[in-house]
């Protein structure tokens, strides 16, 4: 049976307790908010340990009856056929607590910034580009969460060369921040006339929202340019003539946003430079933590090839976790929470094995 952390079990027990007294006397609304959201953070957890420690009360009267020399025939055969079917409980609330008790990453609850961009393969790479925010789009519709295009670079035949946007919601990163990775496509392009399957790539991004208590950018360290937006325009595409640029200075970052309003345009491109000045000091830390060991799936290496999308065969590939499914129609309408959750689940299990390291 799973070693559990005992002792952070019962202070989150304390905690939550203290959260469920606390919002009885009726705090203040914004109070109120963060008191309800750690709540319902707390409450999984606090629900499998208190399943536990019944399953365990349970376990301890079993063993008590079948330990006494008075217990008669027919209570201890009773006591016998049931104590299996709890030890198996136990065991179960055991793995399921001991994922739940891993150490959260701190940006999982966050909205993301969603950035692709049309890799190697011209025209057919943007249209890639352009189906996979649509596979996006739609997982995100079905979880609730809103998408705001914040840029888009149109392709010269359709979809994009580049395109970002933010998807709104709670606990974004934890489900998206694996797909970051070069996706690969092979398939007949609509204007190959002699059916020859041809291979592109897009690249995913996916950072976290960072806020204003994230990272503090000063006002020395960034340049602000005004231009002319330029491009075919288009369903994601408003010309203007007050396109955004923003440069930051110390690590080189340009950031661009061509909204109709100029102050739009200087908000949602701090926006997204804040997001990627955030994302680079996670992958700085990431990379120091990691030196000596890193995980496979968590690793965010944009330049590796994580997945491949071939449309001839019908099948996806996750070459992280050697994952083949033969729906990919299905996945390009959004239906992708089945690799989405088996990524979740071997980072988990990498998770497990280091923790077990550390405490062998």
């Amino acid at each position: 049976m799973a070693t559990l952390p005992v002792e952070k079990m019962r202070e989150l027990e304390r905690r939550f307790s203290e959260i469920e007294a606390r919002m009885a006397e009726g705090p203040a609304a914004d109070v109120y908010v963060k008191l309800a959201s750690e709540y319902s953070e707390l409450q999984p957890v606090v629900t499998k340990i208190r399943q536990y420690d019944k399953a365990q009360g349970e376990l301890a009267d079993i063993e008590a009856l079948l330990s006494d020399k008075s217990t008669d025939r027919e209570m201890r055969d009773l006591a016998e056929m049931e104590k299996p079917e709890i030890e198996e409980r136990i065991e179960a609330l055991e793995q399921e607590m001991q994922i739940l008790l891993l150490p959260k990453d701190a940006a999982d609850e966050k909205s993301a910034i969603l950035e692709i961009r049309a890799g190697t393969g011209g025209s057919e790479a943007a249209l890639f580009a352009g189906d996979l925010f649509r596979m996006y789009e739609r997982y995100a519709a079905d979880k609730g969460w809103k998408v705001e295009v914040l840029s888009a670079s149109e392709g010269d035949a359709g979809g994009y060369k580049e395109i970002i946007a933010t998807v709104t919601g709670r606990g974004v990163f934890s489900k998206l921040k694996f797909e970051s990775g070069v996706h690969r496509v092979q398939r007949v392009p609509d204007t190959e006339t002699q059916g020859r399957i041809h291979t592109s790539a897009a690249t995913v991004a996916v950072l976290p929202e960072a806020e204003d208590i994230d990272i503090e950018i000063r006002n020395e360290d960034i340049r602000i340019d005004t231009m002319r937006s330029s491009g075919a325009g288009g369903q994601h595409v408003n010309t203007t003539d007050s396109a955004v640029r923003i440069t930051h200075l110390p690590s080189g970052i340009v950031v661009t946003s061509s909204e109709k309003s100029q102050h739009q345009n200087r908000a949602k491109a701090m926006q997204v430079l804040r997001s990627r000045l955030y994302d680079m000091e996670r992958q700085k830390a990431d990379s120091e933590r990691s030196a000596s060991r890193k995980s496979q799936v968590g690793s965010g290496d944009r330049s590796e090839r994580i997945r491949t999308y071939n449309f001839p065969q019908g099948r996806v590939t996750d070459h992280r976790i050697n994952l083949t499914l033969y729906k990919i129609d299905r996945m390009m309408m959004g239906e992708i929470d089945e690799v989405v959750d088996a990524l979740l689940a071997d980072y988990q299990a990498d998770q497990l094995a280091q923790l077990g390291e550390q405490r062998g």
